[in-house]
């Protein structure tokens, strides 16, 4: 009866969080993204846990700026805002123009004391992991000792001002020039332990619809590019941010999308990206058994779980979300399935991977207050089918063989809706090195050759109508003369490396 007077009690719940002070903040915030420990009701409330809070002193902060530079605060910077820009439980930032180049920059500074307490609320934390660790792994299959050890690493790296710069420099370098996202650039000789600057970024606050329109931006290009960069830093560089909510996303002028705020930044390593297109491929070929067995790879599932009972349940989530159309499928309705699943089986989401569900769920959650109706994968799907198609890496251009050969039938209607989806995506489709590349395999690679061979003759007739409709699809997609002049200049390279290939052969057999 309490509960239903003063609210549910997922509402109490936050409510006593955001009490509570900074770690309890971060600790709801990231329970708001583990299905396999919290009910969807929780999750629910948690995602609106906001760490906003009064600033501290400014004569603080300046001695503080003063203390780390070594020198007045004139010296460095010729102007610097009175008060501060914005204030968040663990530091706050101003704006400045250094006087070395004139340059407007952010100063944040971490706010002072804050370490004891996080220490104090970490070992508080601890002692109670302690004593529900029995319980938390017979009821939930998951050791509470070991997420409390994995959210304290990923918040003291937030107090980590060094590593932040860090992880900065990284991203700059990913986004160097980049023509669709902005990294600001990192002053390591103006920064220090508990003092970090960076580049000003003059942008919009992404959730301000009504600001972007009225700055010129296209708002349907800005999710465009919104969820094109997220991915790339997911599955291309295997470096993303961790923490992209809307005080961290800025729209600029020019169209591009800006970054801010490193401390929370994931890692995944070549076998995890590897992975996880390993998942989508597995996915379109309604392969539950692979998906399954990649749960394992990526440490969703321990080394030698039996999977039998599990292929059916993901097999249901998937196809759900299959016949459900793109117009339905939403990530916070996968994560309440998702939520079901991990209370039935011995699921646990490894900490860098809860980082991954809570960028998507934030990244989403900002493109729906922008679009209504924005469908994530109406704009991830062509982006996907894209690289796909066109990137040189050998373990994609393997996975490509993998979605157009299912059970050792060539899936034409696939091939086309891959080119179709790519097309869709913008920015052009230049399918020339994909042809150059898939030719030299072909001539060297006499399975593939079979393969393609019964492709082309498969149930006893030539396959004329799919080649033309194929033709008809990449005809302003290939550039005919570069091939040529690529076959030229290539050519005599690759035949002394196609004949050493076969020499080796007649000498081994």
């Amino acid at each position: 009866k309490k509960a239903e007077e003063g609210g549910s009690r997922s509402d109490q719940l936050r409510i006593m969080l955001a009490e509570l002070g900074p770690s309890f903040v971060k600790a709801g915030q990231v329970l708001a993204n583990r299905p396999d420990i919290v009910r969807a009701d929780y999750m629910e409330q948690l995602c609106k846990l906001q760490d906003d809070v009064p600033p501290f002193p400014n004569d603080q902060a300046f001695r503080i700026m003063e203390e780390e530079l070594g020198c007045p605060i004139s010296d460095i910077y010729s102007e610097i805002s009175p008060e501060p820009i914005a204030a968040a439980s663990l530091g706050q930032v101003y704006k400045a123009k250094m006087r070395s180049t004139g340059e407007d920059v952010a100063i944040k500074v971490q706010r002072p004391g804050i370490e004891p307490f996080i220490y104090r609320d970490l070992v508080l934390f601890r002692g109670l992991a302690f004593f529900i660790n029995a319980v938390s792994i017979r009821r939930l299959g998951c050791n509470a000792q070991l997420i409390v050890d994995e959210f304290g690493e990923k918040l003291l790296e937030e107090l980590d001002y060094v590593q932040e710069g860090r992880n900065m420099s990284d991203f700059y370098k990913n986004y160097y020039n980049d023509p669709i996202v902005k990294i600001p650039k990192f002053f390591p000789m103006e920064s220090g332990k508990k003092i970090l600057t960076m580049e000003w970024i003059d942008g919009v606050r992404c959730t301000d619809p009504a600001g972007i329109r009225s700055a010129g931006i296209d708002i349907d290009n800005f999710i465009k590019v919104g969820v094109k960069s997220g991915l790339r830093q997911l599955l291309e560089f295997g470096l993303f941010h961790g923490d992209p909510h809307p005080g961290n996303i800025f729209a600029m002028q020019d169209g591009r999308i800006a970054y801010v705020d490193f401390g929370n930044v994931a890692q995944l390593t070549q076998t995890n990206k590897q992975t996880l297109i390993d998942a989508v491929v597995h996915a379109v070929n309604e392969d539950y058994d692979g998906m399954a067995g990649d749960f394992i790879r990526l440490g969703f599932l321990a080394p030698g779980t039996d999977v039998r009972p599990i292929v059916p349940a993901l097999a249901n989530i998937w196809q759900d979300a299959r016949t459900s159309s793109l117009a339905n499928f939403n990530f916070r309705t996968v994560t309440g399935a998702f939520n079901e699943l991990v209370y039935q089986y011995p699921i646990r989401i490894p900490e860098r991977f809860s980082l991954v569900i809570r960028a998507l769920l934030t990244q989403e959650g900002i493109c729906l207050t922008l679009q209504p109706d924005f469908r994530f994968l109406e704009v991830a799907y062509p982006y996907v089918a894209k690289r796909l198609l066109t990137d040189r890496d050998a373990s994609l251009r393997e996975r490509l063989l993998q979605v157009l050969f299912n059970k050792g039938k060539f899936q034409w209607a696939r091939l086309e809706n891959l080119i179709q989806l790519a097309k869709e995506g913008g920015d052009g489709l230049d399918l020339t090195d994909t042809i150059g590349d898939g030719a030299q395999l072909l001539i060297t690679d006499s399975e593939l050759r079979v393969q393609l061979l019964m492709a082309v003759t498969e149930d006893n007739r030539l396959h004329v109508e799919e080649i033309q409709r194929l033709v008809t699809l990449l005809q302003d997609d290939i550039k005919v003369e570069q091939l040529a002049t690529t076959a030229v200049t290539n050519g005599p390279a690759f035949l002394r490396k196609m004949v050493l290939g076969w020499s080796e052969k007649v000498l081994s057999s």
